[in-house]
C-alpha cells in the first residue's frame, strides 16, 4: 500500500515552477550603454537564451545570456546544488558577452567557452574552475584582441584539450584547430584552413536543454528510464528595456481672484 501511495503521489506531482533568478535591470543607463532604441511606448523585450547544461560533482551548471532583438547584453552562468530546484550565479554577469559550451572532466575541473558579441564575435576565451564551479577565472585563447569565436572544445583530462576556432577576416585560415597541454592556460595552433573540421562527437551527460515553444520556456531535462523528465523551467521573455517616463510639469496654480 505504501508503494502504491508513493507512486500515486509521484504521478500527481505538479511540474516544476519556473526557476527564480534575478532579472536584469535595463533602464536609461543600459539603453545608452548598449545603444538600444527603446522608448516608453515601444520598450525593447529582454530575452533569456540558454546554451548548454552540464552535471559535475552533484552540481548542475547552465550557460547562456540575456539579449534584446538587437544586442547581447550580459552573460549568464547558473549553478544548482539540488538538481535544478534552486539556482545561484557563481560568476558575475559579463557585459556584451555570450557563454556557450561547458565541460567538466571531473567533479572539480571544468571550462566554459565565451566571446564578446558585436557586429562580429571577438576575443574568444574560456572560464575555468578548479573548485567544482564555486569560482571561475577568465583565460583568453588568443594573445591579442582579434575577431573570432570558439566553435567547440573538448578536454580529455585536466591538462589535455582541443579547441576549434573560427576566425574572421582570414579566409584561408578561417577554421583553426588548437591544442593545449596546460589545461587551457596556453594554446598551440596545430592546423588551419578554409573549410570547417568534422564536428566533435556529442557527449552523453544525461541532461539536455529543450525549448517549449507553446509555453515560451526553456526546459532543463534529465534522462530517466522512461524518457526525459523536466528538472527546471526558465522563461524565454525576461522583462524589457524601458526608459523612465519624463517627469510631467505640474499644472499652473490658479490666479488669485481680484477683490
Amino acid at each position: 500500500m505504501k508503494l502504491w501511495a508513493a507512486l500515486l503521489l509521484l504521478q500527481a506531482a505538479p511540474p516544476p515552477a519556473a526557476a527564480q533568478i534575478q532579472p536584469p535591470v535595463c533602464g536609461d543607463s543600459e539603453i545608452a550603454e548598449f545603444g538600444l532604441e527603446c522608448s516608453v511606448r515601444d520598450a525593447c523585450t529582454l530575452f533569456l537564451e540558454l546554451a548548454a547544461v552540464e552535471p559535475a560533482g552533484g552540481r548542475l551548471f547552465v550557460t547562456g545570456n540575456f539579449h534584446t532583438g538587437a544586442a547581447t547584453l550580459w552573460s549568464l552562468l547558473l549553478m544548482s546544488e539540488d538538481e535544478g530546484r534552486t539556482w545561484s550565479e557563481p560568476h558575475a554577469r559579463l557585459r556584451g558577452i555570450a557563454l556557450d559550451d561547458i565541460q567538466f572532466v571531473d567533479a572539480e575541473t571544468g571550462w566554459v567557452s565565451g566571446h564578446i558579441v558585436g557586429a562580429l564575435p571577438r576575443d574568444p576565451f574560456l572560464l575555468k574552475t578548479t573548485d567544482g564551479g564555486k569560482t571561475w577565472r577568465r583565460i583568453p585563447v588568443l594573445e591579442e584582441s582579434s575577431y573570432g569565436a570558439i566553435d567547440s572544445f573538448r578536454f580529455e583530462s585536466r591538462a589535455q584539450g582541443v579547441l576549434f576556432l573560427q576566425r574572421r577576416g582570414e579566409p584561408r585560415q578561417r577554421y583553426q584547430r588548437w591544442e593545449t597541454m596546460t589545461g587551457g592556460e596556453s594554446w598551440m595552433l596545430r592546423e588551419a584552413g578554409p573549410r570547417p573540421f568534422p564536428p566533435l562527437k556529442p557527449r552523453a551527460t544525461g541532461w539536455r536543454i529543450r525549448t517549449d515553444v507553446r509555453a515560451q520556456q526553456y526546459l532543463v531535462e534529465r534522462s530517466t528510464e522512461k524518457g526525459y523528465a523536466v528538472a527546471a523551467r526558465f522563461p524565454v521573455r525576461f522583462g524589457e528595456c524601458k526608459p523612465a517616463p519624463e517627469p510631467q510639469e505640474p499644472p499652473p496654480a490658479p490666479e488669485n481672484p481680484r477683490p
